[in-house]
């Protein structure tokens, strides 16, 4: 059973965990119009119908106008394509209702109860009433957006509420979602404005999307069914929720879920899931306060967050817990500060501050009861200026906030969705984003192959996508996400649920750039998860890397985005190629017969040249005109190199050079040499040798391990 808890249910998870062996692993779509499709009405003929067959006509006829008038895909506002969804524009719709008088009825969701259920009804009798119909004064927004406005109605998909009110929060990302609002809004002085119609935007998949909806909206017995708001007369809740549905295929689609997607969808952000019981941090007070501040800089540099506590079974679904919260259910986190304790000026100087969270229940309803809640004798020891400044209030409205440490003792999962900031106009950190789209696709040629599945597949593992980054930096904080496309929409025919997918980081030689062909040194993966997106947070080393994001089992299909954030360009980019090309060169001037892969891994004893009686080392690995240069060691006569270098042979017999250099500010000193012959063998070999001098006759002080292996198969390594 699907959940309606923020991690896929939260209690009874949509996803699963999937083991692996050895402990390697770690709506109805429809043809969008062609831009050659003919005008579907004569002229004269806009407008003459209530619905059914001529009102489908009729927007068609607009949306033929509006590529007749050559109005290209706009580019959204951080940069990024967008597309109106199946290719409906809103601003040549609109025109035309207001043009014919008449109230946009939407052909692609429209209000019968295919825009409900996958099959059947589950509610009873449902009557769609546009909000005119439902109050006499009807807005977007009555007195601004806040969290305060949601209410969650009979769908379980708290995990969608709670989403969209972390974003009321941000007022700058609920503008993306909810675009030209003003323009949209009801306005009772231009009543000729109003044409029933609005729109909102999402992130899918790489792109933003631009949805567009008519305003009629499910009741039973007058009521509005599901999202709505405080105020009868406040709308934007439930036309999010609509627009939100139509791309999911139908309302039922949202009946569980996670969180995570949906603040990914309102942001285009990555969303990092951390399992709160798994790292302790209820118990470990300086991981605890490492996690508050990552949360603190997540919070302040607008992205949004969401927490859960996980349910073990079908009847933990729901259960209110003695604390007051709620198992199985997605909370939003609209708040994160630290609090000042204290009265006047002995407050302002004094040092002690409490690392506090508030939280929301989307139900509106049913808050924490322990320390730090609304009536709590805690907040005494807080000055009157302070909790106006926090917002406490003593009322069963969903909010309520809570000490960290009772926050990382009661609640079991977070997420952190970072909105990744990419300008250069900023004073907060920019991130470098590449973005990579790819596809797990089946060949019987093994060469062509890329739908490898994970590690636990050795024969086949290799033959995924490969993606090869740089890391420029000495360290870098690096954070990949890799994203499905989504299959939320194909629930109605039974086609819903995800691929569980993943990826593995492999280091590699600085010079790689065709595929692998052997396993390499593994140094980071993510989990294989039936989710729509998988995560990772690493801090690299300075090298070359290859990730292949993978299935978990072999042999299934689908598309993929990969998306790489680091602090300096990581040059990303598909390694689609599996050795040297041959050109029409390749007669004169010879091809490839063999492939060396040299592993320098370290060096000992060698010689102090700086004052300080250390060194600053580094290496050179040379081969037929190419090098491979490491970077600099710092203050090390024993450095751990761990650098590689890949050469495609043309003169078996010529050696392989390896130098070592102490980095100086005005020219470099030679430290030793070793040579190579490494001659054809399948079998990894591992050397420990003297460097020498620059003639090769007399040793240097130093040694050098060294592991090499050579192919006379180019596509062996």
């Amino acid at each position: 059973r699907r959940g309606c808890g923020g991690f896929g249910g939260a209690g009874v998870p949509s996803w699963r965990a999937v083991p692996t062996g050895t402990g390697m692993c770690g709506g109805v779509t429809r043809p969008n119009l062609t831009a050659d499709q003919q005008c579907c009405l004569r002229p004269g003929e806009l407008g003459k119908s209530d619905g059914g067959v001529e009102q489908e006509a009729a927007v068609r006829c607009a949306v033929c106008t509006l590529r007749a008038e050559q109005l290209l895909p706009a580019v959204c506002f951080s940069g990024c394509r967008m597309r109106g969804y199946e290719g409906q524009q809103y601003s040549a719709l609109k025109k035309r209702c207001q043009q014919s008088k008449t109230l946009f009825e939407d052909p692609l969701f429209p209000a019968t109860d295919k825009s409900l259920f996958h099959k059947e009804n589950r509610i009873g009798r449902v009557v769609w009433k546009r909000p005119k119909e439902l109050c006499s004064d009807p807005h977007l927004f009555v007195n601004g957006i806040s969290a305060h406005d949601l209410r969650q109605g009979h769908l379980g998909n708290c995990w969608f509420v709670a989403a969209c009110s972390s974003l009321a929060s941000m007022e700058v990302l609920w503008q993306k979602v909810i675009p030209d609002w003003k323009e949209q809004e009801w306005d009772k002085h231009k009543p000729e404005s109003y044409a029933g119609i609005f729109h909102f935007r999402f992130w899918r998949f790489g792109e933003w999307v631009d949805v567009v909806i008519d305003d009629r909206l499910p009741t039973v017995d007058g009521k509005l069914v599901y999202c709505h708001s405080d105020d009868s007369n406040e709308f934007w809740s439930a036309l999010v929720e609509k627009a939100y549905a139509k791309i999911d295929g139908c309302y039922e689609a949202l009946d569980g879920g996670n969180t995570a997607d949906a603040l990914v969808d309102f942001t285009g952000g990555v969303s990092e899931s951390i399992d709160l019981l798994q790292e302790k941090f209820a118990e470990n007070e300086a991981e605890r306060n490492n996690l508050f501040e990552r949360i603190l800089k997540v919070h302040h540099r607008g992205g949004l967050i969401s927490a859960s506590i996980r349910a073990t079974s079908s009847a933990d679904m729901e259960a209110r817990l003695d604390c007051g919260l709620v198992k199985g259910h997605a909370y939003a986190v609209t708040d994160v500060r630290k609090v000042r304790l204290g009265h006047g000026l002995l407050a302002f100087f004094k040092s002690e501050k409490l690392n506090m969270i508030r939280m929301r229940n989307p139900w509106g309803e049913k808050e924490w009861n322990g320390p730090w809640s609304d009536s709590s004798e805690e907040w005494q020891k807080v000055s009157k200026s302070e909790r106006e400044k926090l917002g406490v209030t003593v009322a069963d409205d969903g909010e309520f906030w809570m000490n960290f440490e009772d926050f990382c003792k009661n609640y079991t999962d977070l997420i952190l969705c970072r909105h990744m900031n990419t300008s250069y106009l900023s004073i907060h950190k920019t991130w470098e984003e590449a973005v990579m789209r790819g596809s797990w696709v089946c060949n019987d040629d093994p060469l062509r192959n890329r739908s490898g599945g994970c590690i636990n597949n050795k024969n086949t593992f290799l033959q995924n996508p490969q993606y090869l980054f740089d890391v420029k930096k000495h360290e870098d904080e690096v954070l990949i996400c890799l994203q499905q496309q989504d299959r939320r929409p194909g629930l109605k025919d039974g086609k819903g649920e995800n691929l569980a997918i993943g990826f593995d980081i492999h280091k590699v030689e600085l010079n790689r750039k065709y595929r692998m062909h052997i396993t390499q040194q593994k140094v980071g993966g993510s989990v294989y998860i039936n989710s729509r997106s998988v995560f990772l947070r690493k801090d690299l080393k300075e090298g070359r890397y290859v990730i292949l994001p993978t299935t978990f089992d072999s042999g299934l299909q689908g598309e993929f985005l990969l998306r790489v954030f680091t602090d300096v360009p990581s040059y990303c980019n598909e390694l689609t190629v599996d050795q040297p090309p041959q050109t029409c060169w390749t007669g004169i001037c010879g091809y490839p017969t063999l492939v060396t892969q040299v592993h320098v891994v370290a060096a000992a004893g060698l010689q102090a040249q700086d004052s300080d009686g250390a060194s600053d080392p580094y290496v050179i690995i040379s081969c037929e005109g190419q090098k491979v240069c490491s970077p600099v060691f710092k203050d090390t006569c024993n450095p751990e190199f761990d650098v590689k270098g890949l050469f495609y042979r043309k003169k078996p017999k010529e050696s392989i050079r390896i130098q070592v250099y102490n980095h100086n500010v005005l020219k470099d000193s030679f430290m030793g040499l070793v040579t190579l012959k490494a001659e054809s063998t399948d079998q990894q070999q591992q050397q420990t040798v003297h460097v020498r001098d620059k003639t090769g006759q007399s040793d240097l002080p130093g040694m050098l391990t060294i592991r090499f292996i050579t192919s006379t198969v180019l596509t062996n390594i």
